[in-house]
């Protein structure tokens, strides 16, 4: 429907140029997302700027892991971490030991919460809490303890560089979406834009889109059009996507030209008044000198409150932590509010499967899958919807590339 590729991951016309509509984050685990890019062309060393995990705040407190081995480089930034008592330390070790040996499963139904109910109360407020808002966009009371522990295993135990962060150093259009579309029509496929389905219905033949017939069809749309789309095919199905909750997130750019964080990325203390848990300094990642955004995570709060009750917390939060900067409310450049920006990653909760119906298939972050809403999450689902759509016998052309599945669990 949207003029332009990319969905929530794109770049946008502002009145202060070209801006992103959020500050995304990737990690080193995500491999699929890093292979699909190169596949298209996309630059990697250029394009992403890759460190190690590092969650440290403005007072240099917080965990960062060194280079190496994610599960090394995990043990030992632990013990390394300032701020946090070796009792606490030795307990996190403890803790991420058990989740190991469990093979990091745990009861579908159990939340963060649940999961980390033996964790000293510094380590939840200045590890869990973050990543888990980073993670999965969901309060932690309410978030999947099953998906936060996949994200650590995928992230902790999945091989040299998987904890690493991989920070967009372009804008989030050139990064993947543009080099895709490109790569799309350079291999023959016509790329419509601006233009919303009305009617998909299966005929004797295929399936009928607008009026135009097709052996199969990929459905690839936000939960609510594939909900649409789908109530007479699917009546389950559709009530299953259109049943889903959404978390919002809010970025908002700052200027401050006398600052410099040291790093791209800093962790920020988040609680009931204040509102970011992260802050990236753009200079660093290739953007305007002297800008910055800090994000807001699992945001359903701030939104009720208003952007400026919400702005004016964010104001005082930064300038606690940054003593002698920000001191100009004019500072705020912009501020975007993506309102669906994830689907709400609970416990216990019931995802739409790809299969749709014979030929149908869905491929979206919110779709059945290991996953919360995240740029890997969505690159396997669509992998695996394309994998379910060319098993069909009339939907496997031998000159086109076939991307492969890993291996699911």
């Amino acid at each position: 429907m949207a003029r332009d590729c990319g969905g929530r991951a794109r770049s946008h016309d502002s009145p202060h140029g070209l801006l992103d509509n959020g500050q995304h984050i990737l990690i080193g685990a995500y491999r699929e997302s890093l292979r699909l890019m190169r596949l298209v062309g996309v630059d990697i060393d250029r394009a992403l700027l890759r460190s190690p995990l590092n969650l440290r705040y403005p007072d240099g407190a917080g965990l960062a892991l060194p280079a190496g081995s994610p599960s090394v480089a995990f043990a030992l930034g632990v013990l390394g971490t300032q701020g946090w008592s070796l009792q606490d330390r030795v307990a996190l070790l403890v803790t991420a030991l058990k989740w190991r040996l469990r093979g990091f499963v745990c009861p579908s139904d159990q939340t963060v919460t649940d999961l980390c109910h033996d964790l000293p109360p510094a380590i939840v407020r200045e590890l869990v809490e973050p990543l888990c808002a980073a993670a999965l966009n969901t309060p932690m009371r309410l978030a999947s303890g099953q998906v936060f522990l996949r994200v650590l295993r995928d992230a902790l135990f999945g091989g040299p560089g998987s904890a690493d962060l991989l920070l967009p150093r372009v804008g989030l259009s050139e990064l993947f979406a543009q080099p895709a579309t490109q790569w799309l029509q350079d291999h023959g496929v016509a790329v419509h834009h601006g233009q919303r389905i009305a009617a998909l219905d299966h005929t004797a033949s295929g399936w009928c889109v607008d009026g135009a017939l097709f052996d199969a069809v990929v459905l690839s749309t936000t939960a609510r059009e594939a909900a649409r789309l789908t109530e007479l095919i699917n009546p389950v199905w559709s009530a299953t996507a259109r049943g889903l909750d959404h978390q919002p997130i809010i970025t908002v750019w700052l200027s401050e030209p006398s600052l410099t964080l040291g790093r791209p990325m800093v962790a920020m203390r988040s609680d009931r008044g204040e509102p970011a848990q992260f802050g990236f300094e753009l200079s660093a990642l290739g953007g305007a000198a002297g800008m910055f955004t800090f994000v807001v995570s699992d945001a359903a709060r701030w939104i009720e409150l208003g952007i400026d009750f919400t702005l004016a917390a964010l104001l005082q939060q930064v300038r606690r932590a940054f003593v002698g900067k920000f001191a100009d409310d004019g500072c705020v450049r912009h501020v975007h509010i993506e309102r669906r920006a994830t689907f709400n990653c609970q416990a216990g909760l019931r995802r739409p499967p790809a299969r749709i119906a014979a030929g149908l298939v869905a491929a979206a972050d919110y779709v059945d899958g290991p996953y919360p809403a995240t740029l890997e999450g969505a690159v396997q689902s669509g992998q695996q919807a394309v994998a379910i759509a060319i098993a069909l016998p009339s939907c496997a052309p031998p000159d086109l590339p076939v991307i492969s599945m890993p291996a699911r669990r």
